[in-house]
């Protein structure tokens, strides 16, 4: 992942509903691009990976 650059996470739907995601080296942001300047979600490197594994190991249930 770049480093200060927002991405669309790779797990963003085609409807609109995406998520974006930036590597700012000791953080990791999440917003939502629909509403970016409505706030980030923050996390360190260990949390977000973490965060990822436990959503890809769980198929991402609802």
């Amino acid at each position: 992942m770049e480093r200060n650059a927002w991405r669309t996470s790779s797990r963003s739907g085609s409807n609109g509903q995406c998520v974006e995601v930036r590597d700012r080296g000791t953080q990791i942001d999440v917003r939502d691009s629909k509403a970016p300047a409505s706030g980030t979600l923050t996390f360190d490197p260990a949390a977000w990976t973490t965060f990822t594994t436990t959503l890809k190991s769980d198929g991402a249930r609802p």
